[in-house]
């Protein structure tokens, strides 16, 4: 509610403080997703500092603000510079890798209906005649079913028909044959990762960038999650495969500096083989008797914060604190791994190319698999977080790791957490899911539900709102992981709108 009278500062600091008190910490490698913890405070405060210097500054226009294009030009020449590129690499800055990835894929569906309207091979009409998309002919998107939801998030915004590619069952690494089995004539871009996140692999980027160059197919790279680590680990010693701009038949590819670059929340680039193509992704409107509208990304008046955080961060570490960091995080993912291997009743899935581990119950322990979700909860009971991943595509249900520099210094608790958690897990057996609880959800008419009574549902089986229960998550992620994707997905439509409302 808006208050009668304006507060005193510290009050809402205060407050700000307590609402808080219930949040995940953000520093000290005890969770290990969302968040990216150098463990050097020095440097996430500079980054806050030239955050709030820049806040104000609108990055709307450039020609109001020529600063923000000065360190965009930074910024982006930094990234192309670390993954192929050189001082002439177009790309963008953009708010995170869901619109990296947005803007990659307008940009290759556009190509597509200029191709095809210019008489190319593509199927559809032109840019501003698109009726031949219909009927079984929109523009198809090609990827891996590792690759992030952020493609089927663009495909759905878009207009694009998504075509999933099936992975390997061992390595996780897209199958090439099936991916060349995938794309026709409506195919407007090839997805890999380097790594895909689930599982911390990388797909076979050459391959796949070869196979797609040579059917005339835009290949973009999800190097969202590791686009700024794998150089760092590949120079601290590890093996890492071609994955960059330097790879023939890549056309673009999305690096996140809020992940491994360790920016403040809200910083990414997108990266272009050619500035044609990076046209493509703009928008532009003189349809109105307003401002002139030009936009390089989704949104159009956005805060330059985020541009002079990342910027900041990437001039206080520079190359010699991103090796180091890279020899750290290298180093506490070896010992994770190892360590992992060796608890009784667990396994790592595939083999981790980057600081990803996802870590799954050996079906073949004695005393019966150990629920992993259930492991979750008493890891953060013990003051850990673990992200659980469900079950999907014949990949089992894990728990995800992301490994940053922070890891190493409490890489030994983390191991112990993870121990103590199985045998507790071993124990405990597997979630109490009710009887028919999943069927009962799946023959559910969702939408004919308000959220007061999606509320009541959920509280009956011990599931609350505020993210927990009487039972804890183990429960949740124990009926989704029972349901087929479709109603997953809107299950969970209906939690966000309840816990909302």
């Amino acid at each position: 509610m808006l208050p009668e009278y304006g507060r005193p500062v510290q009050e809402l600091l205060t407050e700000l403080a307590e609402l808080k008190a219930g949040d995940l910490p953000v520093r000290g490698g005890k969770v290990t997703a969302y968040v990216y913890d150098t463990g050097r405070p020095e440097i996430h405060d500079a980054a806050h500092r030239a955050y709030a210097e820049m806040l104000e500054v609108n990055m709307l226009d450039p020609t109001a603000f020529p600063s923000m294009v000065a360190l965009e030009k930074q910024v982006v020449g930094a990234v192309a510079d670390l993954l192929g590129g050189d001082a002439t690499t177009p790309g963008i800055f953009t708010s995170g890798g869901t619109e990296s990835i947005m803007l990659a894929v307008k940009a290759a569906r556009d190509h597509w209906r200029a191709t095809a309207a210019a008489g190319g091979t593509a199927a559809g009409n032109g840019a501003s005649d698109h009726a031949g998309e219909g009927a079984g002919r929109a523009p198809q998107l090609v990827l891996p079913v590792t690759a992030h939801p952020a493609f089927h998030k663009a495909a759905h915004y878009l207009g694009v028909e998504v075509v999933p590619v099936p992975v390997d069952p061992v390595t996780f690494r897209v199958s090439v044959p099936a991916v060349e089995a995938a794309i026709g004539d409506r195919t407007i871009l090839v997805v890999v990762s380097a790594p895909s996140y689930p599982q911390g692999v990388i797909d076979p980027v050459a391959e796949v960038a070869a196979l797609a160059s040579s059917r005339g197919v835009p290949c973009h790279v999800d190097a969202c999650v590791g686009g700024w680590l794998l150089p760092w680990l590949r120079e601290a010693g590890a093996e890492i495969p071609p994955f960059d701009l330097r790879v023939p038949g890549v056309t673009s590819l999305s690096c996140d500096l809020h992940k491994f670059g360790y920016a403040p929340k809200g910083a990414s680039v997108l990266l272009f083989a050619d500035a044609a193509l990076r046209r493509r992704a703009y928008f532009a409107s003189a349809a109105w008797p307003g401002y002139t509208i030009i936009n390089a990304t989704v949104q159009s008046s956005r805060s330059a914060g985020p541009l002079g955080g990342a910027w900041a961060t990437l001039q206080s570490l520079g190359r010699d604190g991103y090796l180091e960091l890279g020899r750290t995080t290298l180093e506490a993912t070896r010992r994770l791994v190892e360590g992992v291997s060796a608890t009784p009743g667990l396994r790592v899935l595939g083999r981790p190319e980057s600081s990803l581990v996802a870590i799954a119950a050996d079906p073949d322990a004695p005393g019966g698999a150990i629920d992993m979700f259930v492991l979750a909860d008493e890891a953060r009971g013990r003051g850990w977080f673990l992200q659980p991943q469900l079950s999907y595509a014949g990949i089992p249900a894990n728990l995800h790791v992301t490994v940053t520099g922070v890891t190493l210094h409490g890489v030994e608790e983390m191991l112990k957490v993870i121990a103590e958690s199985a045998e507790a897990a071993r124990l405990a057996g597997p979630a109490a899911v009710p009887d028919g609880l999943p069927e009962l959800i799946a023959s559910v008419d969702l939408e004919a539900l308000d959220d007061a009574t999606f509320t009541e549902l959920a509280a009956s089986v011990g599931i609350a709102l505020d993210g927990g229960g009487s039972q804890g998550m183990a429960v949740v992620n124990a009926v989704l992981d029972a349901l087929p994707a479709g109603t997953r997905e809107a299950v969970l439509v209906r939690f966000l709108s309840a816990m909302y409302s």
